[in-house]
């Protein structure tokens, strides 16, 4: 089945761009020119990623976002775009959910390069995971790509279950936000700040049943087994 990605942004010029570089690549696109029109698409058809501005029109990207995620809808990703620039608006938005950010003005290449990043989801093959993966209290349906702690669903975007499938996949091997960006992200560089945040999510999601500590100066590791050390968030 085709992907299908909306477009919500009040710049005609950057919808119609990036909407060509979209189907260039054989995805389905829907556009949308302010978040009234987003919020009526997201609510009436199947959309696997949103590209949300966060200064159109509201509700705005960053209210949409926050919306879906409140609502405990993880099926649809989403990309934030936004004219801001610091550190702590572009925090804010993972934090609200998004699955990634990209800063206006940017590269419709390179927004269409995160789209894919983010459609292709699992960082391996489904076929090289076994059905079920259980660790402790956790237990993942890796092909539905549902959580459960101690039996009770935990809701996970797309980036947070990829992250926490390559932990426990890795386990007991202490990794980089660079190594993380690269084998979970599948990006060669970007801003290490994405990786902070999904693990602190991650870790907040998961309460007392995550593994996850901080190797202060190199890194983070999950443990494979049920030494539980002290862990800090970073």
């Amino acid at each position: 089945m085709t992907a299908r990605v909306l477009i919500a942004d009040d710049d005609t010029v950057v919808r119609d761009v990036v909407r060509r570089y979209l189907e260039r690549d054989g995805l389905e696109v829907r556009v949308a020119g302010d978040g009234a029109e987003a919020l009526r698409v997201l609510g009436t058809e199947r959309i696997d990623l949103a590209v949300l501005d966060v200064m159109m029109p509201g509700p705005d990207g960053l209210a949409l976002c926050r919306s879906l995620r409140k609502g405990g809808d993880y099926s649809v990703s989403v990309i934030l775009l936004t004219a801001l620039g610091e550190e702590d608006d572009r925090i804010a938005g993972l934090e609200a959910g998004a699955d990634d950010y990209l800063t206006k003005p940017f590269s419709p290449r390179e927004l269409a390069l995160r789209v894919r990043s983010v459609l292709r989801r699992a960082p391996s093959p489904a076929a090289a995971l076994p059905l079920e993966i259980s660790m402790g209290d956790l237990l993942v349906a890796t092909a539905a790509r549902t959580v459960y702690a101690a039996g009770r669903p935990v809701g996970l975007t797309n980036r947070e279950f990829d992250l926490l499938i390559f932990f426990l996949t890795h386990p007991d091997t202490v990794f980089s936000r660079e190594d993380l960006l690269q084998l979970v992200w599948r990006w060669e560089f970007g801003d290490l700040s994405t990786v902070t945040v999904h693990v602190k999510r991650l870790r907040s999601k998961l309460g007392e049943h995550h593994r996850l500590q901080t190797v202060w100066g190199r890194g983070y590791l999950w443990l494979g087994d049920d030494r539980r050390g002290d862990h800090a968030a970073e």
